[in-house]
C-alpha cells in the first residue's frame, strides 16, 4: 500500500533533502507544502508532488489522506526573529496549530521539527527571541496534542545544519554557506561577539538519516540530530583561513548547547560526516 507523505517546507534545505531520500522508495508518494518564503523551486526533486501554500492553510491545500506529516515548515531565524515577529507567530502559531489540529482530525502520523535551541545556556534558549519562545512552547503544544487527542507524534531537534542547498545569501543565510560565500570573493569573515559561542554543526544527510528512522520508529521527545563535536564560531571562521572581522553581539545569540542524542542513537543513528573535512573540501574547491 502506498504511504502518502507531507512535507512542509520540503522546498526548503533541509525538507528537499528530506524529500529526495523518501521518493527513493517507490512505496513513497511524497508531498511537499512550502510557501517558498526560504525555500525555492530551484530545490525542487522529481518525483514530488509541490503545493505552494502555506501552513495555516491546510486544510484548504490538502484535500487526500495524508499518513505522515514532517511538520519542518516554520520561521526558523534566532536574531532575525526580532525583526519579523509578525512572519514568526503567522508561521511558527498560526501555521502549527493548524498542522496540530489537521492530524488530530485525519489520524495521520505527526514528525515535529523542534529546535535545539531551548536546551541552549542551560535552559534559557528557550525565551531568548522570538524564534526561541515560539518553537519551545510548540514542542508542548505537539505533546500536549499527543496526550489530549491520541496523536502518534515525535519530535526531533537539529543541530546546526549545513550542506548543499544551504542558503548563501541574504539575512536567512546560513553560516557555513555564508563564509563559504566570503570566501569565494575573498571578504572578511564577519563573527558575531564574542565569537566564542559554540555550535554542533551537523550535515545534512545526517539529519535527514535521522529523521528517516525517527519517522519509522520514533515516539514521543527528545530525538536530537546533532554531531557530538562542538565549535567556537571563531574557530570555524580559523578553518576557512580567512581575515576576520568582529561584529556587535546581538540578542538571542546563545552561548551554548546540550545535545541531546541518546533516544536518536537508540534507534541506531550515529553522524557520518565532518565538518572539519567538508570546510577542507570547500577550500580544494574554490
Amino acid at each position: 500500500m502506498t504511504n502518502k507523505v507531507l512535507v512542509t517546507g520540503g522546498a526548503g534545505f533541509i525538507g528537499s533533502h528530506l524529500c529526495e531520500k523518501l521518493v527513493e522508495d517507490p512505496m513513497n508518494d511524497v508531498f511537499s507544502l512550502d510557501n517558498y518564503s526560504t525555500g525555492s523551486k530551484d530545490n525542487h526533486i522529481k518525483g514530488v508532488h509541490y503545493i505552494e501554500g502555506h501552513t495555516k492553510e491546510i486544510y484548504d491545500l490538502i484535500d487526500f489522506h495524508v499518513d505522515i506529516i514532517f511538520h519542518l515548515g516554520e520561521y526558523s531565524r534566532v536574531e532575525q526573529s526580532f525583526e519579523d515577529i509578525d512572519i514568526v507567530w503567522d508561521s511558527n502559531k498560526n501555521g502549527t496549530f493548524a498542522v496540530l489540529k489537521f492530524c488530530r482530525e485525519f489520524e495521520c502520523r505527526l514528525i515535529y521539527a523542534g529546535s535545539s535551541t531551548k536546551f541552549g545556556d542551560g535552559g534559557m534558549g528557550r525565551n531568548q527571541s522570538p524564534y526561541g519562545w515560539t518553537k519551545s512552547t510548540n514542542t508542548e503544544l505537539t505533546i500536549n496534542f499527543g496526550e489530549w487527542f491520541g496523536i502518534d507524534y515525535a519530535i526531533v531537534y537539529f543541530y546546526n545544519a549545513y550542506g548543499p542547498r544551504e542558503i548563501k545569501n541574504g539575512k536567512y543565510a546560513t553560516l557555513i554557506a555564508k563564509f563559504s560565500e566570503k570566501m569565494l570573493r575573498d571578504e572578511d569573515l564577519t563573527v558575531v561577539s564574542p565569537g566564542s559561542q559554540k555550535r554542533n554543526f551537523t550535515h545534512v544527510y545526517d539529519i535527514v538519516s535521522g529523521l528517516l528512522l525517527v519517522g519509522k520508529y520514533g515516539h514521543g521527545d527528545n530525538y536530537g540530530i546533532g554531531h557530538p563535536d562542538a565549535y567556537s564560531v571563531i574557530e570555524i571562521a580559523k578553518m576557512f583561513d580567512g581575515k576576520i572581522k568582529m561584529l556587535p553581539k546581538r540578542d538571542g545569540n546563545r552561548m551554548t548547547a546540550e545535545v541531546v542524542t541518546k533516544k536518536t542513537e537508540e534507534l541506531n543513528w550515529q553522524p557520518k560526516h565532518d565538518i572539519k573535512e567538508y570546510i577542507k573540501s570547500l577550500k580544494k574547491n574554490n
